[in-house]
């Protein structure tokens, strides 16, 4: 009896101390080194150029055809606030990412490396997998849609027309609510695959054209479509108040979602401590002005109450007697999915790696090719499931359970700044007591307080509970912001600098655990069954394999 308590203690013991302890920092030299060792496993190929264009082809899809317009039957002209504010919140949360690229620039991980670093072990274990699993299931649901474009672009031809079946492209009929055949879906997601695996060079080549079609398509369809507005359809602008303007906003802040794939770029950038913020906010900007323009032209071409809900930009268009501007949507629908698949799959596989060498996943994800410097293992992993995703489910079923990876990596990010910035300080200061709890556990308790106040404030929201009890909540948050900032004491980074911190990262975390309150109680769920799986899965595997020393250093990962 005594030895199995004894068994039980221990194994909780070695459970704790692995789950709460953080990879190290790298100093100056080890970042340099490992600038340095990179160029034998991933090569630093990508410029500044072709950060902004895996940016915003990560950042702009089919969506900027459709969303656009779907905001806008809710919020009326008022969905170019919508907009604006959901871009204005998407800028907030990338500098604490720019911040943090500047910091770590020599190595993958993104958020996983940031929370690895700024917390613990198994929180970044948690935050790669619900990650993950957004992923995952958004590149089955992107190649889907991307194989149902491909299929109606050939339809315009009358060899084609009528003569393809649903289960090529479009999808088969669902069966036991969830399977779906798609042959076309998982082909293209092969071919990504290949041109991923050949390397960095042949990818960005592919994204840079791709993207710049897509841009280029957007742009001519906003002067086009500019010299067919009637301005008196801008009149009222907000028909249904700003409370629609709000929810459009939480709808429209998934539009941006994507910037992040700039920091997994770390690894392979030229010059990543100057290029990456840029990067960053750069592809933001963009991305933000293109959506803006759409918003503008869509409800000044027609009344907003009559846009097509499926198809907006391009019935906007066939009633202005425009039909040909139709067949380039349909192309730059095609031009912006592609780019989007192929920079998920990029990101993911880079993600998988820096598992890989920290030992949470078997060091197969590890390997990196000796003559194309690429994650092989890695990108074929990833590459497979999202290929029997995409071939099987009908995934557009699984869509009420995203972003919520998003969300909760964007706020730990955010946090993430904040504690990195006061941590080295926790025992040099004696001005706070420490007589109930240290300085460090007090700043994140605050942190979590913030987090909880936003989600109650957004569950408050939308439910429709007295506005008195928002308030509250609101000021609850604002008081430990306030905490955050008068009671702990901040270095300054020596790259880009997140400015207003400790504030404008508890924004960040409080109007991101809004946005969680507003998805599906599906997502609520599954963040909660999935953080049971991961927490199991590190029990089992993740906590006698981990070693976050030795990723700090310089080591050979080639095959």
């Amino acid at each position: 009896m005594r030895d199995d308590k004894s068994t039980g203690n221990s194994f909780f013991s070695n459970f704790w101390s692995s789950a709460l302890r953080a990879k190290p920092l790298p100093s100056h030299s080890d970042s340099i080194n490992l600038q340095a060792v990179s160029g034998d496993g991933l090569v630093r190929r990508l410029g500044l150029f072709d950060l902004l264009l895996i940016g915003i082809g990560a950042s702009i899809g089919a969506g900027i055809f459709v969303v656009t317009g779907t905001v806008a039957r809710e919020a009326g002209p008022g969905v170019t606030i919508s907009f604006l504010l959901a871009g204005a919140s998407c800028v907030l949360n990338a500098l604490s990412y720019a911040e943090l690229a500047s910091l770590f620039p020599a190595v993958v991980g993104g958020a996983y490396l940031y929370t690895y670093s700024a917390f613990n072990e198994l929180t970044a274990f948690l935050v790669f997998g619900q990650l993950m699993l957004d992923y995952h299931i958004g590149a089955a649901s992107i190649a889907r849609s991307l194989a149902s474009y491909v299929i109606a672009i050939l339809e315009l031809f009358p060899l084609f027309k009528d003569h393809i079946p649903s289960w090529i492209g479009h999808g088969g009929e669902p069966f036991l609510g969830v399977f779906s055949i798609n042959i076309l879906a998982p082909i293209i997601l092969v071919f990504l695959t290949i041109v991923l695996c050949r390397g960095v060079g042949e990818s960005s080549i592919l994204n840079s054209v791709m993207t710049t079609t897509k841009i280029l398509i957007v742009l001519i369809i906003i002067c086009i479509g500019a010299f067919k507005v009637d301005v008196s359809n801008w009149s009222p602008f907000v028909p249904h108040g700003a409370k629609s303007v709000l929810s459009g906003a939480t709808i429209a802040f998934f539009a941006y979602v994507g910037f992040d794939a700039v920091a997994n770029s770390a690894e392979e950038s030229k010059r990543p401590q100057r290029d990456l913020p840029l990067g960053i906010m750069g592809s933001l900007i963009i991305c933000a002005t293109l959506y803006i323009g759409v918003c503008l032209v869509i409800t000044g071409m027609v009344p907003y109450k009559l846009l097509d809900e499926d198809a907006p930009l391009a019935e906007a268009f066939k009633s202005k007697g425009l039909k040909y501007v139709s067949v380039l949507i349909s192309v730059g629908a095609v031009a912006g999915l592609t780019t989007t698949l192929l920079v998920g799959l990029y990101v993911q596989s880079r993600l998988y790696l820096g598992l890989g060498r920290d030992g949470l996943l078997p060091k197969a994800f590890a390997k990196v090719h000796q003559t194309r410097h690429t994650p092989i293992n890695s990108q074929v992993w990833v590459g497979i499931i999202a290929g029997v995703l995409a071939a099987l489910l009908n995934v557009h079923v699984l869509s009420h359970i995203l972003s919520v990876g998003s969300l909760t990596g964007y706020s730990v990010v955010s946090a993430c700044v904040v504690t990195l910035r006061w941590k080295d300080k926790a025992s040099s200061s004696g001005q706070i007591s420490k007589r109930f709890i240290s300085r460090e556990s007090e700043g994140i308790l605050c942190l979590i307080l913030i987090g909880c106040c936003g989600f109650a404030t957004g569950a408050f929201f939308r439910f429709d509970v007295s506005f008195i009890f928002m308030i509250v909540a609101a000021v609850i948050a604002a008081l430990a912001a306030a905490a955050l900032y008068c009671r702990h004491a901040y270095t300054k980074p020596t790259g880009f600098s997140c400015p207003g911190t400790p504030i404008v990262p508890a924004v960040c975390i409080f109007f991101n655990m809004f946005l969680f309150a507003q998805l599906h109680y599906e997502a609520w769920g599954r963040f909660i069954i999935l953080n049971i799986i991961l927490i199991s899965t590190y029990a089992i595997y993740g906590q006698y394999h981990a070693n976050p020393v030795a990723s700090t250093k310089p080591q050979d990962g080639n095959v």
